[in-house]
């Protein structure tokens, strides 16, 4: 017998992995597969709804239930955490779709789909402060948001997508704010001043505005800046935002 090379044995298990769901979903007809995957969905059961529903995707991809099973894919995805598979989906539906009557909600779900990109289950568990994370998931869900509200100022997820801005906001506050406070460690006193004003112009009425104030100060008397450290004194003692 010949023997198996590594990269034989990789193709047979890339071939495997992707046949998989073929071999558990059975081949039945696709509104009784469909009718399967809503039970699926109702009940929670995400990884069940998910093969049924990519069975259906890959075996009937302009039938009859074709957009309705790439939106129920979207909402899998996302409750299973499978947060890349989602986002993908949601590009190509939006490619696919562009004018489609239900266009709000899948930018809504785009823009959780990004705020769950940010969330890490170790630093929620362990109450680790990182703010210093990279935001560009946090980025691109403020621009989902912030043109669902532009362009659906009447949905019904508009409501929810305001508090979410608010809560993004802060959160692309905090990443900035932590990125002067780096620079005042590193004693790079320009780019503090920079990165302080930043948030003064960007986020004004967030904390870390506030808090970014005591941090110029230090950077403006640093550099022996006495007009503009005068003025930021005036704004600390304006704002409250002690030393």
């Amino acid at each position: 017998m010949k023997r198996l090379t590594l990269s034989s044995l990789l193709a047979i298990s890339v071939l495997a992995g992707c046949s998989s769901t073929e071999d558990i979903v059975p081949d039945i007809p696709p509104s009784e597969l469909y009718q399967e995957a809503q039970v699926s969905l109702n009940q929670g059961s995400w990884n069940t709804a998910i093969q049924k529903l990519e069975a259906l995707d890959s075996r009937y991809p302009f039938g009859a239930y074709s957009e309705q099973v790439q939106l129920d894919l979207v909402y899998a995805y996302y409750k299973n955490d499978d947060l890349a598979l989602g986002e993908a989906t949601i590009d190509r539906f939006m490619r696919m779709n562009p004018g489609h009557q239900e266009m709000d909600w899948v930018l809504y779900m785009r823009g959780l789909t990004s705020m769950a990109q940010d969330r890490s289950f170790i630093h929620d568990v362990m109450s680790i402060d990182r703010s210093d994370r990279d935001p560009e998931p946090v980025r691109r869900a403020f621009i989902d948001f912030r043109r669902l509200l532009d362009r659906y100022p009447d949905s019904e997820y508009a409501a929810d997508a305001q508090k979410r801005l608010v809560s993004l906001k802060n959160r692309l506050a905090d990443y900035e704010l932590a990125t002067a406070d780096f620079y005042v460690r590193r004693e790079a006193w320009i780019a503090v001043i920079n990165r302080c004003q930043q948030i003064q112009r960007d986020f004004p009425d967030t904390d870390a505005a506030k808090k970014s104030l005591p941090l110029m100060l230090k950077a403006y008397e640093e550099l022996e800046l006495e007009e503009p450290a005068k003025r930021t004194r005036e704004l600390i003692q304006l704002n409250g935002a002690g030393a």
